[in-house]
């Protein structure tokens, strides 16, 4: 893969963003109104809520601290912890065990997510915290950080903190993880679109890199962005080979268990992270 066709990739990636975020209820809309209907509502969030016996009972109400806000006729009203259908139940419940409707009709909805975060972590432009959407997904998530840096590797790793957590939770052998290929969600695999919960930290790593050098047109370290790197895809990072070079004189250097091994290598071998990859000269 040469230069252009990285910065293809991330233009592609930027674009499949776009599509994937306005598709993707077209496939599985059954799956994301299900998301928003369970978010569980928690301090700082407003909410949206609708009476369709009284307009005054409509309105935004912002959860306090303590998971409660004030309704009217009823007054407080627990929110923390309950999901949007079940503080609905808990409304018409209490506005018609208190006399006020017989079969009293309220909906709520989120107006503004703030009791529950995701964690964007590594090479993306604008790492940080966002606050979680009822049905963010991974796309979602990449793309309020501003997308994937040229410098990030082919996988991203989500990992599944505890509701809560007050900061990024980086992976580990502990810790519970799931590894998106990058490349296929570029490729528009939606199954690697995976939904995202409080306290996710979505961690991309940086590329490990490859060094090319001798009679190649730009000799420099590239990043590995793909899985089962040839050698000829190597040396396209480079430019290809000068007219100097000899595509029969390659060899790689690389370090195996501590010490440097010289290896002469065919343009079908896979390369590893920290090889360089050196092109000699013609003989003749």
């Amino acid at each position: 893969m040469d230069r252009n066709k990285l910065r293809k990739a991330n233009t592609v990636f930027a674009a499949l963003v776009v599509v994937l975020w306005g598709t993707i209820p077209l496939f599985a809309q059954a799956s994301v109104d299900a998301s928003v209907t369970d978010y569980r509502v928690g301090p700082q969030d407003v909410l949206t809520i609708t009476s369709y016996d009284q307009a005054d009972l409509s309105g935004k109400f912002t959860v306090e601290t303590d998971g409660t806000f004030t309704y009217p006729l009823i007054g407080r009203v627990k929110a923390g912890g309950l999901t949007l259908r079940g503080l609905e139940e808990s409304l018409k419940a209490r506005l018609k065990d208190e006399g006020y409707f017989r079969n009293p009709q309220v909906t709520v909805s989120v107006e503004t997510y703030k009791s529950q975060k995701v964690y964007v972590i590594g090479e993306v432009r604008m790492p940080g915290s966002y606050p979680l959407s009822g049905d963010m997904s991974l796309v979602e998530a990449i793309a309020r950080a501003g997308s994937t840096l040229p410098s990030a590797s082919g996988e991203v790793i989500v990992v599944h903190g505890t509701p809560g957590t007050t900061g990024p939770t980086l992976p580990s052998a502990d810790a519970n993880t799931e590894r998106v290929d990058l490349l296929a969600l570029q490729n528009g695999v939606i199954k690697q679109n995976i939904a995202l919960k409080d306290g996710d930290t979505i961690s991309v790593p940086k590329a490990e890199s490859v060094y090319v050098t001798g009679q190649v047109k730009n000799p420099n370290a590239y990043a590995l962005q793909q899985r089962n790197t040839t050698v000829l895809q190597a040396l396209s990072l480079a430019g290809g080979v000068t007219d100097r070079g000899s595509m029969g004189r390659i060899k790689i250097m690389r370090i195996v268990n501590g010490d440097k091994k010289e290896i002469k290598v065919k343009l079908t071998d896979i390369v590893q992270p920290n090889d360089t990859i050196f092109v000699g000269d013609r003989l003749f």
